[in-house]
């Protein structure tokens, strides 16, 4: 089957006065109709940079995509004529923001927030755009919507205004819903309503997710493939039972090592030592080696390529380079793109 969207080698940093950050520095993977991608990692790892950078949402300057592919249906979003772009997101392929209430416009009701991208993208008249954002409201579970659709934002909840922001995603039934950190800020209970409705919804529509979150349970719970990133960097990519069960790279143990077990009495929760890097800085060595417990000389002397495993797995760790398929090609072919 054909990936709806594919991510190839994307690339994204921000220039500043007197340097780069280097937010996303290579992240690839293929997102299959129907199915979640979860994208995981530290705070400050690139997770939601490399979300915006999918739509072209990032300012520039002082942004810049610098290099990769991201091909929706074969086309290729970041090569896309503004007017042609703007066809695809939103309506396409649509995003779920980190925080609701900065992301929905105060000065506006919850329904016109809907309506205005049905009339938008499906050239809807104003009256069937509010009779879909009644509808919509409906269905993500918000209760009285013929009266809670002329609401502003400050008049919702916290869950209620995520569940507002599902709303506008769904609103043109699109074929990728980017989930940026989708309960951030909800107590328990509002969460797993949250990831129920998504569930739910995903089935209806048939829609491919890429959710980003720091939650390994989230994660466990919601997703088919994961891709674990580390200082802007893709490190492993697995599916999700791949990955609990035999997590390849030392960052992605260390994550898993850190989650609360109900089966496991600690004093204290485990932790990976020390900080990430800066992002600012060219590597010449692998950069998550002085936090590794598994570091070996040459992780301190050079930066290790994706090598690929059996079963589709990938990791950016020299540890894998012996049951790596063909590593020593891809290695020579990925000092030749870094040059």
């Amino acid at each position: 089957m054909e990936p709806i969207l594919s991510v190839r080698g994307l690339r994204a940093c921000f220039q500043t006065e007197d340097r780069v950050v280097r937010a996303v520095d290579g992240i690839s993977y293929d997102l299959h109709e129907g199915k979640t991608l979860a994208v995981v990692g530290e705070s400050g790892s690139g997770k939601s940079v490399h979300a915006l950078s999918i739509l072209r949402l990032l300012p520039e300057p002082p942004a810049k995509i610098v290099a990769g592919q991201v091909l929706y249906r074969g086309k290729d979003l970041l090569q896309l004529p503004p007017a042609d772009l703007r066809r695809i997101r939103g309506n396409r392929v649509a995003m779920i923001f980190q925080e609701p209430m900065t992301s929905l416009n105060p000065v506006l009701t919850v329904g016109e927030q809907i309506a205005e991208a049905v009339v938008l993208h499906q050239g809807a008249s104003q009256k069937q755009a509010w009779a879909k954002a009644v509808e919509l409201l409906r269905k993500v579970g918000i209760p009285h919507p013929e009266q809670r659709v002329r609401d502003f934002p400050h008049q919702f909840s916290g869950g209620m205004r995520q569940r507002a922001m599902i709303a506008i995603a769904l609103s043109c039934e699109p074929e990728v819903l980017i989930a940026d950190e989708p309960t951030t800020a909800l107590d328990v209970t509002i969460q797993a309503q949250i990831l129920d409705l998504m569930r739910q919804l995903q089935k209806e529509y048939r829609m491919a997710i890429v959710l980003i979150t720091h939650n390994i349970g989230v994660v466990a719970e919601m997703a088919d493939d994961v891709a674990v990133m580390y200082a802007g960097r893709q490190v492993e990519q697995a599916s999700v039972a791949d990955l609990f069960r035999e997590p390849k790279h030392p960052y992605t143990k260390g994550l898993l090592a850190s989650v609360p077990s109900i089966y496991e009495r600690k004093e204290r929760l485990d932790a990976i030592p020390g900080q990430p890097p800066e992002l600012t800085r060219q590597f010449t060595a692998c950069p998550f080696a002085p936090r590794c417990p598994s570091v070996i000389e040459r992780c301190r002397k050079e930066d290790p390529p994706q090598f690929r495993l059996a079963g589709g797995r990938v990791s950016n760790c020299w540890l894998q380079e012996g049951d790596s398929q063909s590593s020593s090609h891809r290695y020579e072919a990925a000092q030749a793109v870094r040059s």
